[in-house]
């Protein structure tokens, strides 16, 4: 296991990650998500916080050529339930858990992002709390490697967390030219500890300097329900 600062540490372009886990004090659910950006039209946004959950948006409206694949909102609450994703798919997600539905239900209606010729993945999370305790899930659609795209997609589940420990996934394995290669292999287990403050520095500087754009970290008190929110804007 990893911390998160060792595995981006010299990935120039993870592209968007998601990492759900459970801090090392055994008291925290952990989510947080990172947003990269190569073109200005990705570079130009920020984080703002929506009620309990979170919303993309420019950061100078003049400079916005196509919102439909980076606005969105990437975190929604619904109950006792976190989703976490990066696109217009926690939408989805959050009507089919409102009609007592279920995760993998509404991601087997998405598919990978329509921006040819990268196909960029749709990744996904779940978190589910429970007294005490809570479950996770994470999910990837991405296009098959063959000429004829077809979509994947992969779903997994994690029902006893493991004290310390978490799963990051993200869009790209690495940076690429012209087609950025997708991310290959199961969620990657990081180490998890310390306050929010340290944990968000910590991830932040992780993320390359010229590509990272947003990050938010979120940690939820198994006891209580009480929440810390942590928002970094390269646009400030």
């Amino acid at each position: 296991m990893k911390t998160a600062q060792t595995y981006l540490n010299g990935n120039t372009y993870p592209g968007r990650g998601l990492l759900i886990g459970l801090h090392c004090d055994g008291q925290n659910a952990v989510v947080a998500y990172f947003i990269m950006g190569r073109s200005e039209n990705s570079r130009n946004r920020i984080f703002v916080k929506d009620g309990s959950g979170l919303r993309t948006r420019p950061y100078d409206m003049s400079k916005l050529i196509d919102p439909s694949l980076v606005i969105y909102s990437p975190v929604r609450v619904l109950g006792n339930q976190t989703i976490v994703t990066n696109g217009d798919q926690t939408d989805t997600i959050y009507e089919y858990l409102r009609d007592n539905k279920d995760f993998i239900e509404a991601l087997r209606t998405r598919e990978y992002e329509p921006d040819a010729p990268t196909f960029t993945p749709r990744i996904s999370g779940l978190l589910t709390k429970s007294y005490n305790s809570f479950s996770y899930q994470l999910s990837i659609l991405k296009a098959s490697e063959s000429a004829q795209k077809t979509c994947q997609r992969f779903f997994y589940e994690y029902d006893t967390p493991v004290i310390g420990e978490g799963h990051l996934i993200h869009t790209y394995k690495c940076d690429g030219n012209p087609v950025i290669p997708s991310f290959v292999g199961d969620p990657v287990r990081v180490a998890i500890s310390g306050s929010i403050d340290a944990f968000t520095r910590t991830l932040w500087a992780a993320l390359d300097e010229d590509n990272r754009v947003a990050l938010f970290v979120r940690y939820i008190n198994l006891l209580t329900g009480e929440t810390q929110t942590k928002i970094e804007n390269k646009n400030q």
